[in-house]
């Protein structure tokens, strides 16, 4: 089912690396057009835009795209018990983890009367994608909602498309744990037109601009908040997910393999990736896959995600090598399931969240770790990071200097604003210190 590349033997770079198990191919460019369309027909015919969009591609339309009060207040009388005290829990759990990201604001002294403030402001509005699709993500409207009212945001906006066996409400869980949140301005609209509604606002149901749009996605909501940056701030441009896992002979092959398969549900292109210098292992995994594939609930959709390109079990010569190609790699979710996972996690640089250990599954950090699950895919863990509450801050650099601090550094100011042949900023100066004064 899931290929073996053996890599023993060999020195392999990150390109090599990376081209042995390719990602899914989803090109955000392609859809970018289609985006553009949608987002331009929401601009120019508001409501009545949404609400054909969702017809033509979700099969449904709803009575109207703004959420009245008595469909969150229905649902959250709804909800299932169970489910309530369990995200009651990731609640208090996200907002633990997330208090501790807003940094506090620092004052440096320079010298005597003159200082640098370094604070840190939230945002005003922010808006929040939770997808519909293959699943329902009541989990992800905590991932969002959680982190930006700890940040202080003031104002948030939530959209979710509209759902068929729902009679075109957004799904009831969704509005639960909305409504549990405090949240109440919702909307049922989805895909790459709400993206754009949420950027630029829609008068006609009274939604206001928001400031940064957050939340993961398909590609076409990928590729509109790739075309509204700039009117607004986004996370990040979410992918199929992916699992990665570093684990050497004294991992348990079933724990490895459940883990493999628990992300490889989400999508037939979500890509399972064991990294491991035991060919017993990796033997030993490749067994459970088969087996744990032909008996979980979405057994196709595990399968193809298994069998495509962009999964592999990969044999290297030891964990350094592992660490490396790890790295190369960005993964999403990096598990390490070593005999000493720290020294392993030492060597790591690229990854959106990493769980050590057999106890850490990312199943864990999916729902009520208290870490964030929206995370960066496709490589993103490269050079970008998971969602939190400095997602939603801002530094601002606040500076105060008293007559004498800025006296004292006047003559370099005029020599540098001459040096660069912008005289009036040393002027600017001068003018605070005339000679009859």
């Amino acid at each position: 089912m899931i290929q073996t590349i053996d890599l023993r033997g060999t020195e392999p770079t990150p390109a090599s690396l990376l081209a042995a198990v390719p990602r899914a191919l989803t090109s955000v460019a392609v859809a970018a057009d289609i985006a553009a369309d949608l987002i331009a027909d929401v601009r120019e015919r508001g409501e009545a835009a949404l609400l054909d969009q969702a017809e033509r591609l979700d099969r449904v339309r709803p009575d109207q795209v703004r959420v009245p009060a008595s469909h969150i207040n229905d649902a959250i009388a709804g909800l299932d018990p169970a489910v309530r005290t369990a995200i009651t829990e990731t609640i208090r759990r996200v907002r633990l983890a997330s208090a501790a990201q807003v940094p506090p604001h620092v004052t440096t002294t320079i010298e005597a009367g003159a200082t640098v403030t370094q604070r840190w402001q939230p945002v005003n509005r922010v808006g929040l994608y939770v997808p519909g699709g293959k699943a329902v993500y009541p989990s992800s409207v905590v991932m969002n909602v959680v982190p930006a009212q700890v940040s202080g945001v003031r104002s948030i906006a939530l959209a979710s498309p509209a759902q068929s066996h729902f009679d075109g409400r957004v799904h009831p869980t969704i509005l639960a744990v909305a409504g549990l949140l405090g949240v109440d301005e919702i909307y049922a609209m989805g895909g790459a037109g709400a993206i754009g509604a949420l950027a630029y606002g829609v008068a006609d149901i009274g939604l206001e601009p928001v400031q940064i749009v957050t939340g993961p996605g398909n590609v076409y909501v990928a590729a509109a908040k790739r075309l509204i940056r700039g009117q607004a701030g986004i996370d990040s441009e979410a992918g199929p997910t992916d699992i990665l896992v570093i684990a050497d002979a004294a991992a348990d092959p079933l724990l490895v393999a459940a883990d493999l398969v628990s992300q490889a549900e989400h999508d037939e292109l979500a890509a399972a990736v064991l990294v491991t210098d035991s060919a017993e292992l990796a033997d030993a995994v490749a067994a459970r896959l088969t087996e744990l594939a032909a008996s979980t609930t979405h057994s196709a959709r595990v399968s193809a995600a298994l069998g495509g390109r962009q999964s592999a079990i990969v044999l290297v010569d030891n964990l350094q090598v592992a660490a490396g190609f790890s790295n190369a790699f960005g993964p999403e979710h990096l598990e390490i399931q070593t005999s000493d996972p720290d020294a392993v996690l030492a060597d790591i640089e690229n990854a959106g969240a990493i769980f050590l250990g057999p106890y850490s599954p990312v199943s864990l950090g999916d729902y009520v770790a208290g870490s964030n699950h929206v995370l960066p895919t496709g490589g993103q863990a490269r050079f970008s990071s998971g969602l939190g509450a400095y997602t939603f801050l801002r530094p601002q650099q606040v500076v105060r200097y008293n007559r004498e601090a800025l006296e004292a550094v006047a003559g370099h100011i005029a020599a540098l604003s001459g040096a660069e042949a912008l005289p009036a900023h040393g002027d600017a100066v001068a003018a605070r210190f005339p000679a009859d004064r």
